[in-house]
């Protein structure tokens, strides 16, 4: 029992880890009204462990935090890929195709308004949807799938005890 709670908050650990490198390097592109955080590929991981709930939102937590965002976003964009990475979980067992939905759909709601009412982006709430919602589905759907399929020729090796 105690081998398998050290490998979950390992892997939850790394997880937050990578999410922060990718954020921070690629930073340019990950805050806005547009944008597509290559990071928000990791969605995918908890179709393979559990331990990617928790790292996902830490990783998330303190890219915001590193990456300048404002209390709201650090807030609200941290949670909306909590809940994102939750319902991926949930949705592990089923169509691998459903697996990127929650954090597509989390970030559409959740993103616009921080972006309006934290920000004061005037753009129409609907339109930065649009454009949050095509981040989302490059960065989880396309990135996310091909990570997925990736990581299915290793997943006895690298998420084994999860």
């Amino acid at each position: 029992m105690k081998n398998k709670n050290i490998t979950y908050m390992t892997q939850a650990a790394m997880i937050a880890a990578i999410y922060v490198v990718i954020t921070y390097v690629g930073a340019a592109f990950s805050f806005g009204e547009v944008q597509v955080r290559i990071s928000e590929a990791l969605t995918i991981l908890p179709v393979f462990t559990p331990a990617a709930v928790p790292g996902l939102f830490v990783g998330c937590l303190i890219g915001n935090i590193l990456g300048g965002a404002i209390l709201p976003d650090i807030i609200f964009g941290s949670l909306a890929t909590l809940i994102g990475a939750f319902f991926t979980w949930k949705l592990r067992n089923q169509n691998r195709i459903l697996a990127p939905l929650p954090p597509i759909i989390a970030n559409i709601i959740v993103v616009p308004f921080v972006l309006r009412y934290g920000y004061g982006v005037t753009l129409p709430i609907p339109f930065m949807m649009l454009t949050v919602g095509i981040g989302e589905v490059i960065s989880c759907g396309i990135l996310g799938l091909i990570l997925a399929y990736a990581l299915d020729k290793y997943k006895h090796i690298v998420f084994q005890n999860a």
